[in-house]
């Protein structure tokens, strides 16, 4: 989690989806509580970078994903410093 959050705050969007897809490929094989809320996360990050790309569909594509992230997250504490994290990017963004 902590490398998804550095990466965020970098702006790595990308990069962020790409190291928590890896922890969150072995949550939902062996279906832990914590996937649902983690592939939110994920979510997030892919909304950003299509933010970040600013093409003609970015901020379509990104409302889609982030509604992903709004069904998918939960108040687990250990997900806490990321949650923030997105909803400071929410801010920033717009979305």
């Amino acid at each position: 989690m902590k490398a998804f959050c550095c990466c965020l705050e970098k702006g790595e969007y990308f990069e962020a989806h790409e190291v928590l897809e890896e922890a969150w490929h072995p949550l939902r094989r062996r279906q832990d509580p914590l996937a649902g809320p983690v592939k939110g996360l994920i979510n997030a990050a892919i909304a950003f970078e299509h933010l970040r790309r600013d093409r003609p569909k970015s901020r379509r594509v990104a409302g889609i994903a982030m509604a992903g992230y709004e069904r998918r997250i939960r108040q687990e504490p250990c997900l806490r410093e990321a949650r923030e994290l997105v909803e400071s990017l929410r801010l920033k963004w717009q979305i």
